[in-house]
């Protein structure tokens, strides 16, 4: 009689563990269907932005043709202003130049100017020594 006993208790825990195990493999399937959803649904939107994604590019490289063929069309206008820039620079460097050399000549006009004042200052006196001279004579 104990083996009958131990027979239907081990026929029990059997019975048990097979309906565990169906219960865990009903939803390890419920499972695997989600996740084959999820993943056809990741599926699907990755294809769409991947078109997405595409569109975006041309218009990107339609962008980036159109702002090239701009830069080409006003390159030339910056190169015209960087070469008045480069003469307005030219025009700065010749005018301090004239300016130094103007100052020079100043300097040496004054000094001149200063000697011929000295000259002349000098020569007065010795016109008047000699109206003098000759104006006593007489």
């Amino acid at each position: 009689m104990i083996t009958h006993i131990a027979g239907i208790i081990a026929a029990v825990a059997f019975l048990l563990l097979v309906c565990f195990i169906g219960i865990f493999l009903v939803r390890m399937t419920k499972t695997m269907g989600e996740v084959n959803r999820s993943l056809s649904s990741i599926t699907d939107d990755v294809d769409a932005l991947s078109h997405q994604t595409e569109n975006i590019m041309s218009n990107a490289n339609e962008l980036l043709k159109d702002v090239n063929g701009k830069v080409a069309t006003i390159d030339p206008a910056f190169k015209a202003m960087g070469d008045l820039g480069q003469s307005v620079s030219d025009l700065n460097a010749a005018t301090r130049e004239l300016t130094a050399k103007v100052g020079k000549n100043n300097e040496k006009r004054s000094k001149f100017s200063s000697a011929t004042k000295v000259g002349k200052a000098a020569f007065d006196v010795y016109r008047n020594r000699r109206s003098k001279n000759n104006s006593e004579e007489s």
